[in-house]
């Protein structure tokens, strides 16, 4: 017992640390907010800077010539070009898309950092895109891959094709774990009653 006369538990394995300071650690909402402003900010600075920067529809050869060039375009549909002249439309999804992923974040503080992380990055990546659609009627694009075709796009679509990629290699190693854990459960009570 401590001097107040409450007792100091053993948390998760933690020795000696009370439940209220074990919670305090493991509350990583911060990471959410954090790496969701960084990358909201990245993508708007970078935007901005190409619009004083570069014409429009004209490449730069830069910052590496015939492979990853700057070359500023306004999409007016969703993320990669897709669904063109339709992105208006996508409105309440993106909406939909931060604030699901934030309340999620917000509701659940001690997910793995990996979790917050990629709903950071979902939220980043559609307010980035949502903010130029309300302004402008269209997003700024400015990454150009020359090595390979693909359509031009921004921070804000690679923010979102990182955290798609996040969950979904979560995903599958919750569903190849979990697997493997229904498997070893059976045999384990064979062993126990044979």
């Amino acid at each position: 017992m401590d001097s107040r006369g409450s007792p100091v538990e053993a948390i998760e394995g933690v020795s000696g640390v009370s439940p209220s300071v074990e919670g305090r650690r493991r509350d990583r909402r911060w990471m959410f907010v954090v790496l969701a402003i960084a990358m909201l900010s990245i993508d708007q600075a970078i935007k901005f800077w190409c619009e004083g920067h570069l014409t429009p529809r004209a490449s730069t050869n830069w910052p590496w010539p015939g492979v990853f060039e700057l070359e500023l375009t306004y999409n007016k549909g969703i993320a990669f070009g897709l669904f063109s002249n339709s992105g208006g439309l996508f409105t309440p999804v993106a909406l939909a898309i931060s604030f699901g992923a934030a309340w999620y974040s917000w509701r659940r503080p001690a997910e793995s950092a990996w979790m917050h992380a990629s709903m950071a990055l979902l939220t980043a990546g559609a307010l980035g895109n949502l903010y130029d659609r309300v302004r402008f009627g269209w997003v700024r694009d400015m990454f150009a891959t020359r090595f390979v075709r693909f359509p031009i796009f921004n921070w804000a679509d690679a923010c979102i094709t990182v955290a798609t990629a996040i969950l979904i290699l979560m995903w599958s190693k919750e569903a190849v774990s979990g697997h493997s854990h229904r498997r070893q459960a059976p045999a384990q009570a064979e062993e126990t009653t044979g």
